[in-house]
């Protein structure tokens, strides 16, 4: 990458929200950022400036990433929750990893890992009916399951 433009894009980490929402405007024709987080606009417009210094990519990629991202989708694993949750368990709840996921969590300096089953969560070899509970029996206190692994 030409140092011209890492500069430039490093450089962008240092500036205010605002400022970034006004720098989106600039490269992407005069339209309004939709959003306020500073990670994001950063991330679009370091894109942005890299696309228009390189060019963007092929139309073969894109058309490959598409379809890659529709049935791999590595964020929600769309595909597999689509067919697990609406098929076979509507009463599931949407926002749950699906069975098989590994939760991680450091939790007091020791390494916390949760798996994700049909109904429920197993931790230290014992089935938990929610993650609430298993937050309970690693801390002894109530906590609400999905604030404490971050989900």
């Amino acid at each position: 990458m030409n140092d011209n433009i890492l500069a430039e894009i490093l450089a962008l980490k240092d500036l205010s929200v605002l400022e970034l929402q006004t720098k989106y405007s600039e490269l992407f024709d005069a339209k309004k950022a939709t959003s306020n987080n500073k990670t994001y606009l950063w991330q679009r417009i370091a894109y942005r400036i890299q696309e228009i210094e390189y060019g963007c990519l092929p139309a073969e990629a894109l058309n490959k990433l598409k379809a890659l991202t529709q049935e791999y989708d590595p964020i929600n694993n769309q595909a597999l929750r689509s067919y697990t949750v609406e098929r076979h368990h509507a009463s599931r709840d949407r926002r749950l990893p699906i069975p098989g996921t590994v939760i991680n969590k450091k939790y007091k300096g020791t390494e916390i890992r949760v798996k994700a089953l049909e109904h429920g969560f197993e931790y230290n070899d014992k089935v938990y009916k929610t993650l609430s509970a298993v937050a309970k029996a690693i801390t002894g206190a109530h906590w609400n399951g999905f604030s404490f692994f971050n989900l």
